[in-house]
């Protein structure tokens, strides 16, 4: 009744518009089952094979063809099709001389039913069945959430006592939470922004370069349905990582019109000059922040494809942002009004702001040239504390994974038996597993006055990565994670402790959070490969006892399962002599045992088998094997083992073969999971080795999130190579040199000390999304600098010389150096102090781009003037070189 209840709702969703794909899972497959005794058979002379055939010809649905008459065509069509298990009774299979027919219901048992396999579901201790419904094409899961909710209560009446639905695992949750978590931190980004903006520079100019942020982000959503992006999560944090940084070229631009118009300037003058002159350096700085992020579209791999829109919507940004501060910006601040009383805000903005240029004059301007004249002890310091930072990286103590680990709301044990275990005893464990999870849900609320579980869900059969009677999988969905008491963590790590050590067990693992992309997964994933398979066999089982004795290692796996009991035959001479073949007396067992296959046809949406074979309880014991009767051509009758030799071994479960090689996978977990680059080093440099020494022959390699984490880096390194050529490329352009564009790349690999302070001081670790940060920091870090060298420049032309003119650059470009990097770091810092775990997979790469950018500024403001003015030296000491060797071959020449 479930099955068909369960299908009769699929049915009715799919009839829904909101609702495109869904599937039944972990079902067992409908069968009408045919069971004949053995003493029947030989009563009525009959086989398997026969009792089958006979089935097949008595239930026949054929085209025969048609006749063409005087009224059109009629069709002609044997239609005698049986599809329930009732409908085969009144076969007939034997018919007498007198006419007296013996149906197949007198001689066999005719069950409709499921299959042998051993596939359970429950629900809260309960027989349950389960319906995964996907999102497709443009739907979100909010809508079809939606659409699932409104047939679910259509049918809620219709449903038979006893019979409830249940939402599980709803992703529309998560989402939901997720879009609300991204649009609360733009907002008050974009709040804080203009705040910034507010203070820095007139209220009316603010609004102005503000404006931009809203017109880039529309341009950019009119543009997402041309490149087949849709609105998530990724697109929604892609936005929020353009918001601070969009803006920089409005500053850049409305901060020198502000500029011209406190010396004196109309609007419409200062205007056309001040977006002139910095038409240029804009420009670039604008294609290489395009340039730096292009390497994550790259990245290749399930993971390039899930992180390839953070790259489309932030170049799209940014270019619509380009056209709007050089175009629609200055077009707006042209037409201010001169003659306009100011208002209070008005003259506390100008008196901060006259305070501000008094400090850059009187303390900034004094500094730097202090800082200029002890240039080579300057860079020297920024020279070690870069290496000290990269060394400290390096070291490990900071940790690295593949992503953060996020908390989940479900709780998971999935464990395995030996394969081949009767499904009692995997039964037996799994009522243990769930009696222990209830018995710490019922402490935790008895503890804390809460509820903790929604519901819990459980399968036997169908395991995480396997598939079986002897494998299970318990998933204890817990509440939201402000409404808990406790965290998913702490319930699973009290679950492990009162399940105890559970004895027979192959393996068992608990799990409370994903990773990311694929974030399900054991931390380390070795593959051993040798030719011989009792070598492997023992080498694995080596690898698993040494990463034992590792108190960060836990729920290992060394791979050996040693498969089912297997009863081999070969035939002997005896059996030849009565004219038996070895396919003979295969298909004669297998009919017996699995089943002959009289007929195979759908039945609705489901597929239906009508298999004849031997009663269970004819086929459940070795005995009854040995004594199966087999049928000679002749039509006599022996026993099974009297033609056949009987082998007793095991089957293997699986082969495992990576690139033609045989290997055995031995996996772990490491808690927590940022020690697992240690775990890597002690596996590569002492646990493997010895082994090796141990096992001649045998090799290795690094699979599962180790090999996706190769993959993902060696496509971002490659990609981060090429976009540092680009950007070089790209300022020398303007600049018209080759060491110049050098100077303002300088600031790239400083940037990264300020990203790994960033992760030190909030406590996270690296991973794979801060090296994303850190490519995207490669791009925006040189904005700064190229702005201030092409205002140096500007001075050089004028006649100024090298010292004065990059003091009147750092000067002059302090206002809008300071107010990007801080714009920058406040539209990502409501992301970098989010406290919520769905902001935890994303947090790293804003602090790797905040923090980065706001140490680059330092840099840009002390380092690269003292850089400058350091090749400055180079050069003048190179030409005096020069001069005088040229002097010293002209006295040798004369004399």
């Amino acid at each position: 009744m479930l099955r068909e209840l369960a299908e009769r709702t699929r049915d009715r969703l799919l009839q829904s518009k909101g609702i495109t794909q869904l599937e039944l899972t972990n079902v067992r497959s409908l069968e009408v089952a045919i069971e004949v005794k053995q003493d029947k058979l030989r009563e009525l002379n009959l086989s398997l094979q026969d009792v089958s055939d006979i089935v097949a010809r008595n239930s026949v649905e054929l085209p025969g063809g048609g006749m063409k008459t005087t009224s059109g065509e009629i069709l002609v069509r044997v239609k005698d099709r049986r599809d329930l298990g009732r409908e085969f009774a009144n076969i007939p299979i034997v018919t007498s001389a007198d006419g007296t027919q013996l149906l197949l219901e007198d001689i066999a048992e005719i069950k409709d039913r499921f299959d042998e396999s051993d596939k359970f579901t429950f629900f809260n201790g309960k027989p349950a069945m389960s319906l995964t419904i996907y999102r497709v094409g443009k739907e979100t899961p909010l809508t079809v959430e939606a659409a699932v909710i409104e047939v679910l209560e259509e049918l809620r009446d219709t449903m038979p006592d006893g019979v409830e639905f249940t939402i599980w695992d709803n992703r529309a949750d998560s989402f939901r939470g997720r879009m609300s978590l991204l649009l609360k931190n733009g907002a008050l980004g974009l709040l804080l922004v203009f705040v910034l903006l507010s203070v820095f520079l007139e209220m009316r100019l603010a609004f102005w370069v503000m404006l931009g942020i809203p017109i880039s982000f529309l341009g950019t959503f009119l543009c997402m349905s041309a490149m087949d992006v849709s609105l998530n999560m990724i697109t929604m944090f892609a936005f929020l990582i353009a918001l601070g940084i969009v803006v920089d070229d409005a500053i850049v631009v409305g901060e020198n019109v502000y500029h011209y118009h406190q010396d004196g300037m109309p609007f419409l003058d200062a205007a056309i000059k001040g977006a002139r002159q910095i038409a240029i350096p804009v420009t670039f700085s604008i294609l290489t922040n395009i340039v730096a992020f292009m390497p994550l579209y790259f990245v290749p791999g399930s993971l390039g494809k899930f992180f390839m829109n953070i790259p489309l919507v932030v170049c799209a940004t940014f270019a619509i942002s380009l056209i709007e501060a050089l175009y629609i910006l200055p077009a707006h601040l042209a037409h201010q009004n001169d003659k306009k009383k100011p208002g209070r805000l008005h003259r506390l903005q100008q008196r901060f702001s006259n305070t501000f240029t008094r400090f850059i004059q009187t303390k900034y301007g004094p500094f730097l040239d202090t800082v200029l004249h002890y240039r080579y002890f300057t860079f020297s310091i920024g020279l070690v504390i870069l290496i000290v930072t990269l060394g400290y990286v390096k070291s490990g103590r900071m940790g690295f994974e593949m992503f953060p680990s996020v908390e989940s709301d479900i709780g998971l044990c999935s464990y395995q038996l030996p394969y081949g275990a009767p499904v009692e005893k995997t039964k037996a464990v799994h009522d243990r597993v769930i009696a222990a999870g209830n018995k710490i849900a019922r402490d935790i609320e008895n503890e804390t006055g809460k509820k903790l579980v929604k519901g819990v869900f459980s399968t036997i059969g169908i395991g995480r990565g396997a598939s079986g009677g002897h494998t299970a999988s318990i998933e204890f969905e817990l509440l939201a994670p402000d409404t808990r008491p406790v965290s998913t963590q702490q319930f699973v790590d009290r679950w492990r402790v009162a399940s105890g050590k559970i004895g027979g067990l192959k393996t068992l693992r608990f799990r409370s959070s994903y990773g990311g992309p694929g974030g399900r997964g054991e931390s380390l994933t070795v593959d051993l490969s040798h030719r011989d398979m009792n070598v492997l066999e023992q080498a694995s089982k080596d690898v698993a006892a040494r990463l034992s004795e590792y108190p960060m290692t836990r729920d290992i796996d060394d791979g050996f399962t040693p498969g089912k009991p297997q009863i081999d035959f070969s035939i002997k001479p005896e059996g030849r002599s009565l004219g038996l073949t070895s396919r003979e007396i295969a298909r004669q067992v297998r009919n017996s045992y699995y089943g002959s296959e009289a007929i195979r046809q759908q039945r609705g949406r489901n597929e239906i088998r009508v298999r004849v074979r031997l009663p269970e309880a004819e086929r459940d014991t070795e005995f009854s094997l040995e004594e199966m009767i087999v049928r000679t051509p002749a039509g006599t009758e022996v026993s099974l083992r009297e033609v056949v030799n009987v082998d007793r071994g095991r089957a293997y479960t699986s082969i495992a073969r990576r690139d033609g090689r045989r290997v055995i996978t031995v996996t772990a977990d490491v808690k927590p999971r940022d020690q697992v680059p240690r775990m890597l080093t002690v596996l590569t440099e002492e646990i493997l080795p010895d082994v090796m020494r141990k096992h001649a022959g045998l090799s290795f390699s690094f699979e599962g999130r180790q090999a996706d984490q190769r993959e993902s880096l060696g496509g971002l390194f490659a990609g981060l190579k090429l976009a540092l050529v680009l950007i070089y490329v790209l300022l020398a352009i303007p600049f018209k040199s080759y060491w110049q564009p050098l100077i303002i790349m300088v600031s790239i690999p400083f940037g990264v000390i300020g990203a790994v302070i960033g992760h030190m001081i909030l406590g996270y670790s690296l991973s794979l999304m801060s090296l994303f940060g850190i490519v995207a920091l490669s791009g925006v870090v040189v904005n700064d600098s190229l702005v201030f060298i092409d205002f140096a420049n500007q001075k050089r032309r004028e006649g100024a010389d090298m010292h004065d003119a990059v003091i009147a650059a750092g000067v002059q470009r302090f206002r809008p150096i300071v107010l990007t990097t801080l714009t920058t770091f406040c539209g990502l810092m409501p992301m970098i102090l989010e406290t919520s775990r769905q902001a935890k997979f994303l947090i790293p790469m804003a602090i790797s781009l905040g923090f980065g950018i706001l140490f680059a500024t330092g840099i840009t403001l002390l380092l690269i003037p003292s850089l400058i003015l350091i090749l400055e030296d180079c050069g003048k000491g190179v030409k005096r070189f020069l001069n005088w060797l040229f002097a010293r071959d002209e006295r040798d020449n004369e004399a």
